[in-house]
């Protein structure tokens, strides 16, 4: 949201905003952009006829007391979505759908287009190298948005992807998530039929054929007016510790890796496709694409060692991130942390989606706080029933940082790779003190 209200200034408007909390990075690039609230709270006295739009986050409650003035003034109300779709009603719109992959082919999308001389808007949810903002609105005639399947807002329930309609749309595959809003696989996979319903007429629906879920959803969609592309892997090889994407002429040296990532690449290339990019500058211009923020993003690393982050946290995302780097340094041993912190992950009835996702390393380790379960009004969970749901004989349970922190202080990390899975922030630890574990003579065992 707030990188929206900094697009919109930069556009021209009269921006404000109002809410009852605001921590960085969003407080200083308020401030900086002087958009920063001078007190805190909700003024419903600011909410006047004179408005043009009101726009409302997903996480305003219906009794906001601006937002309940706004409804009394009857004045233009629009969730996120809604009012990008309204800003881009004359552009090609693009839009990233799926569970896992969204903000990398977007970011993706986003580098070669930019390296290409292109002009295009975007919306992606992380910070992608290259970039300033999340969000840009301009002129341009084309905007690349990623779109997932969360609700708009308080007042509209409908997923975000839904209200972006796209002439171009992308589903990279389909795990049950966000078992908060959709408590049952149908309801979750109904999402992703409607989404194929809402891409324009004549417009083109670009899939994951290794995914045999969003293969059956393809074939069994009665549309007849769509374009379907389907994707799987390139031609590639891992030489000497990097990845390469093979043509019949050339090949291309990736900073990225990891199978689920050599995917990511493939929609990107048939996006970029259709929006005219020839496929060796695509080729060109990914080879010095270095990821998303916490995709896979390397934080520290040493002659015998590296350390890496990601986003994972649903099953099918924590299992391909390991693979990633079992395939990538296959010689190396491998220490995984998983931290429990979404609504779906840290509930008991979803748990056993988890099974056998950490097999593939060597050390597997589940960090979740109480004080994660307390906030989302959950029940304790017990280190015991987490072991029976991964099926992980192996497996590591912590529910204190300390107690996880002195585990990692003891490894031995000669040959060894060290992977930190969170959509949070382990209750506080600090990354930059891990980072150094294996210059620490207590870490490194002859």
């Amino acid at each position: 949201m707030h990188q929206l209200a900094i697009a919109l200034k930069q556009k021209g408007h009269e921006v404000s905003g109002s809410d009852d909390e605001i921590f960085d990075p969003a407080k200083s690039n308020l401030l900086a952009a002087g958009l920063l609230p001078t007190r805190l709270g909700w003024f419903p006295e600011k909410i006047s006829p004179q408005l043009d739009a009101v726009i409302v986050g997903m996480h305003a409650r219906k009794d906001n007391p601006e937002l309940q003035k706004a409804r009394a003034l009857q004045l233009n109300i629009y969730s996120f979505p809604e009012f990008i779709a309204r800003e881009s009603c004359h552009k090609t719109r693009v839009v990233i759908g799926g569970s896992h992959g969204k903000t990398t082919i977007t970011g993706m999308i986003m580098h070669v287009l930019k390296a290409c001389g292109r002009t295009f808007d975007y919306l992606v949810g992380a910070s992608i190298p290259g970039f300033p903002t999340h969000v840009q609105l301009s002129d341009a005639p084309v905007i690349v948005c990623e779109g997932d399947e969360y609700p708009a807002s308080a007042l509209d329930p409908r997923p975000k992807f839904h209200l972006l309609k796209p002439h171009i749309a992308v589903i990279s595959g389909i795990s049950w998530d966000h078992i908060n809003v959709f408590p049952t696989w149908e309801s979750y996979l109904q999402q992703f039929q409607q989404f194929i319903e809402v891409i324009q007429p004549e417009g083109t629906l670009i899939y994951n054929e290794t995914d045999e879920q969003v293969v059956k959803l393809v074939n069994e969609c009665p549309r007849t007016d769509l374009q379907r592309i389907g994707y799987g892997f390139p031609k590639w090889s891992i030489e000497k510790g990097i990845t390469f994407v093979h043509t019949q002429q050339h090949q291309y040296a990736l900073r990225i890796f990891g199978e689920h990532n050599l995917l990511n690449l493939q929609a990107a290339r048939k996006v970029c496709a259709l929006l005219d990019v020839d496929d060796e500058d695509f080729l060109r211009a990914i080879s010095s694409f270095t990821g998303a923020s916490r995709r896979l993003e390397l934080i520290a690393e040493y002659p015998h060692t590296a350390i890496y982050r990601d986003f994972a946290h649903a099953p099918s995302k924590v299992k391909a991130t390991i693979h990633a780097l079992r395939t990538q340094f296959p010689t190396r041993r491998l220490i995984a942390v998983l931290e429990l912190h979404t609504y779906s992950s840290l509930s008991a009835s979803f748990q056993n989606q988890y099974a056998g996702c950490m097999d593939e390393a060597d050390i597997a380790i589940v960090f979740y706080s109480p004080h994660a379960l307390a906030l989302k009004r959950l029940p304790n969970l017990s280190p015991e029933h987490i072991r029976l749901s991964f099926q992980h004989e192996n497996l590591h349970v912590f529910q204190h940082v300390d107690h996880l922190l002195s585990f990692l202080k003891q490894q031995n990390y000669h040959e060894t790779n060290l992977l930190l899975m969170s959509s949070g922030n382990f209750d506080g630890m600090d990354l930059k003190y891990v980072s150094t574990l294996p210059t620490r003579t207590t870490s490194i065992k002859p």
